[in-house]
């Protein structure tokens, strides 16, 4: 499979984990600031960025060790970790194998919401309307996001998406900080809370004004706020 990776500075390694269906590219602000004390290592997943595609549906895990060979290859051992959402699912994988020195977690996925009558109702018609007209159940069912990706694609995101990572937190020791902002509308602080609860010494910085991407919206504060925790 096709390796798309960046990697800039000198100095112990930072890893940056990008989001679903996102690239390397969005840490550029990133990627600039910390090249400075860093050596900065910034890989796509497989099937996102300029990476190969996938051809099998992939789960947390799949990515997870997909993840541990390209460090292995590259020859980066424990390195600092920022994750991005999807990432964040990756890195909490990977931080529960002590894979990562200290992480910064930013709009982190991974704990599945209650379901929700509507929700549940959804689903039902989805399935119910697929045995009938699956092209039409598969345009008018589902987030724009899946309705977006390839048959492939889907299959392994309803695997990411259905996986709840609150165990594996649990067995995570190395120091975590949660950068979230506070108008987060796709990982709800909730979610976040719950990770606090499962990592014994993690903690949270809201990040104000900020929505999904903080470390975008408003690249100063996040930086300097991941700066401070990771040295």
């Amino acid at each position: 499979m096709k390796i798309s990776y960046l990697q800039r500075g000198e100095g112990e390694d930072l890893l940056f984990l990008h989001g679903y269906l996102s690239s390397k590219e969005s840490f550029y602000p990133q990627i600039s600031y910390f090249s400075k004390f860093y050596r900065v290592t910034a890989p796509d997943f497989p099937g996102m960025g300029q990476a190969g595609p996938l051809t099998a549906p992939w789960s947390v895990d799949d990515y997870a060790e997909w993840t541990k060979e390209v460090l292995s290859t590259l020859g980066i051992s424990r390195p600092r970790v920022i994750a991005h959402s999807f990432g964040g699912r990756v890195a909490v994988k990977l931080l529960a194998e002590n894979c990562f020195s200290r992480a910064v977690l930013t709009g982190c996925a991974g704990i599945v919401r209650k379901r929700t009558p509507s929700y549940t109702f959804r689903v039902k018609s989805y399935r119910f309307v697929k045995k009938f007209a699956p092209k039409f159940a598969e345009r008018h069912f589902g987030s724009a996001e899946y309705r977006s990706l390839s048959p492939v694609m889907r299959e392994s995101y309803k695997k990411i998406v259905n996986e709840d990572l609150g165990e594996t937190a649990a067995r995570i020791t190395a120091p975590v900080l949660f950068l979230h902002g506070e108008n987060d509308e796709e990982v709800p602080l909730s979610s976040i809370q719950v990770y606090l609860g499962k990592i014994a010494g993690s903690r949270l910085k809201l990040l104000n004004g900020c929505g999904h991407f903080p470390f975008l919206d408003d690249p100063l504060a996040f930086n300097l706020a991941a700066e401070e925790f990771l040295r």
